[in-house]
């Protein structure tokens, strides 16, 4: 077939059902940008790539769906680095479109020129260049399947001056593959494993959601009577209303899901990594049970027993493997201890709700006095977690969340609960911080019919705040998104009221910005809650809003400056003075 590469190009996204792009426009991909509305493309012409990138990865994770991101060559794309990475260890299959300066220049050091392939090559899956004009479809095809085949992002790169060339090309039709369901052995001895287990526990990561496994996980714990502890922010990995969900371990999450795995004798990870982070101790518990016999499941056999000793590890997809277990359990399976195990799960779940709900404040460590100091200065505002409890008492059940990176947004880690998968969006282990807001967006457009809110501290909030100029336009979807308002990066002044004597070192953010105003000024709703009943009323009549006139509202929840849990325990530690520093040292630069 005679075509253009553009066209050739477009035809294959087409194949792949690709609907959507996020980025800036620019010149070197204006060729294919050209054909995207005539090809049933729309493109989000975000305010940064940046959150272009963390918008496709909300758009994919909320709906399933895969979408590409594109920018010009050099600097657009250098703006993608961090959301691809983020997408990296979010398991998210994303097409990254990188347009290269010209063939005829490169390496001269022109206009906007960057080593692009090297520049991902710790971000992504796959990466391929295109070679010749007429093999553009061919690698793109390519690019696409491995996104699909690893759940994550691949990279196609394309010299600009391949475009508009007239090309004879045949179009590859995409593959299918089957996905593994765990090799015979090793599913007979985690079955015998399983059905020996005096105090079963299953422990669901990502895996579970994208792989759509959380019926089969739901039936191989009723099956044994496990609890069900879900990985750090994958919350929406089984149902919270379910007698068996214990809640997420790692940062901030449930003690009552800590408390029952440092029980188990034999721990089923179904679809995780088992991330170090996600598993570090807390609330003084270091739970990991050391004794217990590890079944890890993964699709990915390089990550099977990185992180923890593992019994039997199962390569395989996290849906065929859990219900293969349930169909080779022993007819005792889970009989051994099952009264007195539900009647310990429903016990520990309920003594942690009523904690949980009485939680106000945060303590200081020993030796340390700002969170006292901090309800001293404003006690008349809430707290941070008043403020999860007046969010929760607002949020639809069926709404779709993103959290951003910080301290406010981790206090709340252990207060979302979710029915289906696919409604808890956080930035994952790479961390980044403006996630909250763009992956929001992208969320929206992925499942217009839902209820979505964002959430995000000051801080972070500051690095995407400029998508505010972009998201009002007419063709945008209406959004909320909630600030938490307390002038200073949390994280790190926990940091400094730990290991650095309150030596406040870039932790303060300025006092007469308002988020409100700020979206006000770009036309969109703004409103401040001072109260838990405001923020509550606030949160429902913004999402009322939002589902019924299409506004979106930015709600600014004014909280004092208590602060949570240090982020890394694990990674701090109070310094000592050897040499000494001295400003009388500090020498004038030679001119």
């Amino acid at each position: 077939m005679r075509m253009t590469t553009e066209e050739a190009f477009v035809k294959t996204l087409q194949l792949h059902g690709i609907e959507h792009a996020f980025g800036i426009i620019g010149s070197a991909f204006m060729p294919i940008s050209d054909l995207f509305p005539r090809a049933g493309i729309t493109f989000w012409d975000c305010a940064h790539e940046g959150s272009g990138g963390m918008m496709a990865d909300g758009y994919t994770r909320a709906s399933g769906k895969m979408s590409m991101m594109i920018a010009q060559n050099g600097p657009g794309i250098t703006n993608f680095v961090t959301a691809v990475k983020t997408a990296y260890w979010n398991h998210t299959p994303l097409l990254l479109v990188t347009p290269q300066a010209a063939n005829k220049t490169i390496g001269m050091g022109g206009f906007q020129e960057v080593e692009q392939m090297a520049l991902f090559k710790d971000m992504v899956a796959y990466q391929e260049e295109v070679r010749d004009p007429s093999r553009v479809a061919e690698v793109l095809n390519r690019v696409i399947i491995n996104a699909r085949r690893h759940s994550a992002p691949a990279q196609i790169n394309m010299p600009r001056d391949y475009w508009t060339q007239v090309i004879d090309i045949e179009l590859p039709l995409p593959v299918e593959f089957e996905r593994p369901m765990g090799g015979e052995a090793a599913m007979t001895e985690a079955a015998a494993l399983l059905s020996s287990a005096k105090f079963p526990v299953i422990l669901n990561g990502a895996g579970v959601v994208i792989g759509g496994a959380i019926p089969a996980s739901m039936a191989l714990a009723e099956r044994l009577d496990a609890p069900v502890c879900v990985g750090y922010q994958h919350n929406d990995a089984f149902p919270g209303s379910h007698p068996l969900f214990a809640g997420p371990l790692g940062y901030n999450g449930s003690k009552a899901g800590m408390e029952l795995i440092s029980r188990a004798d034999v721990v089923l990870c179904l679809g995780t990594r088992l991330n170090p982070f996600s598993t570090l101790p807390g609330y003084g518990l270091d739970y990991w049970p050391k004794d217990a016999k590890i079944i890890q499941v993964d699709i990915n056999p390089n990550r099977i027993g990185l992180t923890k000793k593992v019994s039997v590890g199962i390569v395989g997809d996290a849906k065929k493997v859990a219900e293969g277990l349930l169909a080779r359990l022993s007819p005792v399976a889970g009989d051994a201890g099952r009264a007195e195990r539900k009647a310990l799960i429903a016990q520990t779940k309920s003594a942690w709700a009523q904690a949980l709900s009485s939680m106000d404040h945060e303590d200081d460590d020993p030796g340390t006095t700002w969170n006292q100091r901090a309800r001293d200065d404003k006690p008349d505002w809430m707290s941070p977690r008043m403020a999860w409890r007046a969010i929760q008492a607002a949020l639809p059940k069926e709404a779709i969340i993103s959290s951003d990176i910080g301290n406010n947004c981790a206090i709340g880690n252990a207060y979302p609960t979710f029915e289906t998968g696919r409604k808890y969006l956080a930035p994952g282990l790479f961390g980044p911080c403006g996630y909250g807001l763009p992956s929001i967006v992208g969320a929206k457009i992925g499942c217009p019919d839902t209820p979505v809110v964002g959430f995000a501290g000051d801080g972070a909030f500051g690095i995407a705040v400029t998508e505010l100029t972009a998201i009002g336009r007419p063709e945008w979807p209406a959004i909320t998104m909630v600030v938490f308002r307390n002038y200073q990066w949390g994280a790190e002044k926990r940091n400094s009221t730990l290991w650095y004597d309150d030596n406040f070192v870039g932790t303060e953010l300025d006092e007469q910005v308002s988020y409100a105003g700020i979206a006000q000024a770009c036309g969109l709703q703004g409103v401040q809650a001072r109260t838990m009943d405001a923020l509550r009323d606030a949160l429902a009549k913004a999402i009322d809003d939002q589902m019924k006139h299409g506004k979106t509202t930015l709600i600014e929840a004014m909280i004092n400056q208590e602060l949570g849990e240090p982020f890394r325990r694990d990674a701090m530690k109070k310094p000592v003075e050897v040499a000494g520093i001295s400003k009388a040292d500090m020498r004038p630069q030679l001119a």
